[in-house]
C-alpha cells in the first residue's frame, strides 16, 4: 500500500503539463535543478501505457522535480537537465532492449515501434547496462536507480539467450546501486523519499520491490540454506545457489529458478545469492496496490500524447495504445514461457469502475472526439478483472504455479460479473462509439462464463479475435503450463455460435509457438493437423524467445523443469540450432510452397 508523505515541497512545485526534456522548459517551470533524471531507451510519451510516463508522473506527484531523458545518444544528451539531486533512474523502455532489437532467431530487426518515426537504432544493446555506466561516469556520486522490465528481470543470476550464457545479476554489470522490481511504485516511493531524507544504501535492504548488493548480511537475518525443506517456517530470505554455482552447473541453475518460483508469491520472502565476495539480497514480490492506491496512480493527469518536442513524427507503439484502457495488473494463469507474474506479481490489482470511466472521459477530452473507438479494455488478461482469492491466508502457503493448471483453485473467485458490469458501463458512455478487446483472453478461464463469451462476440470483437493456445498437444501443453487442447475447441465452439447468433462473420486468429521445450517435429505436426483439420494456415509463426526469469527458459537451458524438484527428472528436449528452429517453423506453415513437400513427408513418416 502506497503512503502519505509530508511533502513540504509540493504545493511550492505544481504540476508540469508535460515533465521537462530540456533546459528551457525547465526555466519555465522554475526549476533550477532536477530531483531525479529518468533515463529510457524509449520515445518520452506521457501515457500511462508506458513506463516512463507513469513513473515520472508518479514521482513528481509525491513532490519531486522529475525531469526525462529519452534515447540518448552521447554525454551533451545525458547531461541535458544537468546532474540529479537525488538519482538517476534508468530503465531500457516498455521492452528488454535485446527483444526490441532481435528476433527469436538472433536477426537483427528493422525497426522500433517505441522511436519517433519507427526508426532503429536509437537505443543501444544491454540499454540498462550502458546508460548505468555512462552515468557513473558523468556523475561518480550520485545514485543510480535501475527498474523496468529489463532490469526487473535480470534482477538475480540468468541465463542470456543472446550470449549463451549465464550472467550474474545486472546490478553486476551496471554497476547501478539499487534495483527497483515489479511495476515500482511502492519501491520508488520509498527510494526516493529514502534519498531525500539522506537515507544509506543499506536501509534499503531487504525492502519489497527492491535489490541491492551489499558486503555482508546482518546477523540477525534469518535464512533458509537447505533447499530439500519446504518453504514453511520463519525465515526472512531463501539462499539460492550462487551465481558460480549457477554458471558451471546446471543442475544448480534449475534449482535456483525454482526457489525463486517458489519465493514469487503473495508473502513470499526474499532471496539472497552470492556473487563473488558479495551477496545479491533481493527482497520480496511488493505488496500489490489497492485498487485505491491504483486509482491514484491512473488518475495523474497524463497528457496522453508524446512530448511536443517530437512534433509531428509518428510513434507506432503510441498509435497503437492511445485510446487503450488498463483496467488490472497481475496474472494468475502463470505460462511457463511469461514473466508476468515474476515482474507484476500473480494478485490481480483492479481499477474501480469509476475510474475506468474517468480516463476514457479523459481520451476523448484530449482527443477532441464525440465519438470514440476504445482499442482495449483491459490488461495482461482481459477477463481477469476483480478476480482475488476467497482466503488471502491460504495463497500465501501455496506452492503451485498457476490458479488455472491443470484445474482451477478452489480458493479463487472466478466470477467474470464485475468484468460484464464494466464493459456494460463502458458502452454506455455517450462518447463511446466502439470498446474492443485487444488484450489476449483467458480462454479456459472464459469457459466458465458463456455469457462473458457471447458478450464478447457480440459487442467487443472487430471482426478477429486473437486468442493464443499456443499448442495442441496435450505434452508440450503441460510443459506450458496451459490448458488441454479440448478446451481452445470449446471455447472456439461458444465463439462462433455467438456470432452466427448476432449475425457477425468473425475469425479467431490462433497464436502458436514453435520450438518450445519438449516440441519435436511429431508434436509440431499435431498442430499442423489441427490447422489442416480447420482450414487454417498462420502466415507469422513465433518461435520459442528464451526470456530472463521464466520457467521455459529454464527448461531450455537446463533440460529440466523448475515447478518441480529437479533430482531424477528424465530431460527436456529443445530446438536449438537454426536448422531445428527453422523446420518446426516450417511444419507450421504447410501452405507455402516451399513447405508443402516437406511437411507432407513428415506426415507419412510419422503416419499422422
Amino acid at each position: 500500500m502506497l503512503h502519505t508523505h509530508k511533502k513540504y515541497w509540493a504545493a511550492r512545485l505544481g504540476t508540469a503539463p508535460v515533465l521537462p526534456m530540456s533546459r528551457e522548459e525547465m526555466d519555465a517551470l522554475g526549476w533550477t535543478e532536477c530531483d531525479i533524471v529518468l533515463v529510457s531507451g524509449d520515445a518520452y510519451i506521457d501515457h500511462p501505457a508506458f513506463s516512463t510516463g507513469i513513473v515520472g508522473r508518479f514521482l513528481h506527484h509525491e513532490g519531486f522535480r522529475v525531469g526525462v531523458v529519452a534515447q540518448p545518444q552521447n554525454d551533451a544528451d545525458f547531461l541535458a537537465l544537468g546532474i540529479p539531486k537525488l538519482f538517476w533512474g534508468i530503465n531500457a523502455g516498455n521492452m528488454d532492449s535485446l527483444v526490441n532489437h532481435y528476433t527469436s532467431e538472433k536477426r537483427r530487426r528493422h525497426d522500433d515501434a517505441y522511436t519517433p518515426g519507427g526508426i532503429h537504432g536509437a537505443r543501444p544493446d544491454r540499454a540498462v547496462i550502458q546508460y548505468s555506466k555512462t552515468c557513473r561516469r558523468l556523475a561518480p556520486n550520485t545514485p543510480i536507480v535501475i527498474g523496468g522490465i529489463e532490469a526487473s528481470l535480470r534482477r538475480i543470476a540468468h541465463y542470456d539467450y543472446w550470449s549463451d550464457s549465464v550472467m550474474p545479476s545486472i546490478l553486476v554489470d551496471s554497476a547501478a546501486d539499487l534495483l527497483s522490481f515489479g511495476s515500482g511504485e511502492w519501491a520508488l516511493e520509498h527510494i526516493a523519499h529514502g534519498l531525500s531524507y539522506r537515507w544509506s544504501l543499506d536501509k534499503f535492504a531487504g525492502l519489497p520491490g527492491i535489490a541491492l548488493l551489499c558486503d555482508k548480511l546482518p546477523q540477525s537475518l534469518i535464512i533458509r540454506d537447505d533447499p530439500r525443506h519446504d518453504r514453511q517456517g520463519k525465515y526472512d530470505v531463501r539462499r539460492i545457489p550462487s551465481y558460480e554455482h549457477v554458471q558451471n552447473d546446471k543442475l544448480a541453475f534449475a534449482e535456483a529458478s525454482r526457489l525463486q518460483i517458489l519465493e514469487t508469491r503473495p508473502g513470499g520472502h526474499g532471496i539472497v545469492q552470492r556473487h563473488g565476495n558479495r551477496e545479491l539480497w533481493v527482497g520480496p514480490i511488493p505488496e500489490p496496490l489497492s485498487t485505491q492506491d491504483l486509482d491514484s496512480i491512473y488518475d495523474l493527469p497524463f497528457s496522453r500524447k508524446p512530448h511536443p518536442s517530437y512534433g509531428n513524427k509518428t510513434i507506432p507503439a503510441y498509435e497503437m495504445i492511445k485510446t487503450s484502457v488498463t483496467i488490472m495488473r497481475g496474472c494468475f494463469g502463470g505460462c511457463a514461457f511469461c514473466s508476468i507474474a515474476a515482474h507484476e506479481g500473480r494478485v490481480i490489482q483492479s481499477r474501480s469502475p469509476q475510474s475506468v470511466i474517468q480516463e476514457i472521459e479523459n481520451i476523448a477530452q484530449s482527443m477532441q472526439k464525440s465519438s470514440l473507438t476504445i482499442s482495449d479494455v483491459g490488461g495482461p488478461s482481459a477477463n481477469m478483472y476483480q478476480m482475488t482469492s476467497k482466503n488471502a491466508e491460504l495463497c500465501q502457503k501455496c506452492t503451485r504455479p498457476s490458479c488455472l493448471v491443470p484445474r482451477l483453485c478452489p480458493n479463487m473467485n472466478a466470477d467474470h460479473q464485475p468484468t460484464l458490469d464494466l464493459y456494460r458501463k463502458v458502452r454506455q458512455q455517450p462518447c463511446v462509439k466502439h470498446a474492443f478487446i485487444g488484450s489476449g483472453i483467458r480462454y479456459d478461464l472464459a469457459l466458465l462464463s458463456p455469457e462473458y463469451i457471447r458478450e464478447v462476440a457480440r459487442h467487443h470483437t472487430s471482426g478477429f479475435l486473437k486468442i493464443a493456445p499456443e499448442h495442441v498437444n496435450n505434452r508440450v501443453l503441460k510443459l506450458m503450463l496451459k490448458p488441454e487442447a479440448s478446451i481452445f475447441d470449446k471455447f472456439c465452439d461458444i465463439f462462433n455460435r455467438a456470432s452466427q447468433e448476432c449475425g457477425k462473420k468473425q475469425y479467431i486468429i490462433p497464436y502458436f509457438i514453435s520450438a518450445f521445450p519438449g516440441c519435436g517435429d511429431r508434436e509440431m505436426l499435431d498442430v499442423t493437423r489441427w490447422l489442416m483439420a480447420r482450414h487454417l494456415f498462420v502466415d507469422q509463426v513465433q518461435s520459442f524467445l528464451p526470456t530472463p526469469m521464466s520457467a521455459a527458459t529454464t527448461m531450455y537451458y537446463t533440460g529440466f523443469n523448475p515447478y518441480f524438484p529437479i533430482q531424477g527428472q528424465t530431460p527436456i528436449q529443445s530446438a536449438k540450432s537454426h536448422r531445428e528452429r527453422d523446420r518446426q517453423k516450417a511444419i507450421l506453415r504447410y501452405h507455402a510452397p516451399e513447405n508443402r513437400e516437406f511437411v507432407q513427408r513428415l506426415l507419412r513418416q510419422y503416419r499422422v
